[in-house]
């Protein structure tokens, strides 16, 4: 059966080496599991970073200020709710 996972070998500082591992021992964690949430995190955040991003180009390109966006956020939930 073939893994499902892959080993990533990586460096820290000592400083920081021992407060992933006060972290992990506070959380209960093992540090695998502490490292790969905090690695889902950041991409998640680089995901959101970049997605408003692109709305914030996407309105100024069609003239869309942000008091409107509210509105229009409003408008979009309203429509799909009713799916």
């Amino acid at each position: 059966m073939p893994r499902t996972t892959k080993t990533i070998t990586f460096s820290l500082p000592p400083d920081m080496a021992d407060r992933v591992d006060e972290v992990m021992t506070q959380q209960g964690l093992s540090r695998s599991e502490l490292l790969r949430a905090a690695v889902i995190r950041y991409i998640k955040e680089c995901e959101w970073r970049d997605l408003m991003q692109y709305g914030e180009h996407t309105a100024r390109q069609r003239g869309i200020g942000p008091e409107e966006v509210a509105t229009l956020v409003e408008e979009y939930r309203a429509e799909f709710s009713m799916s």
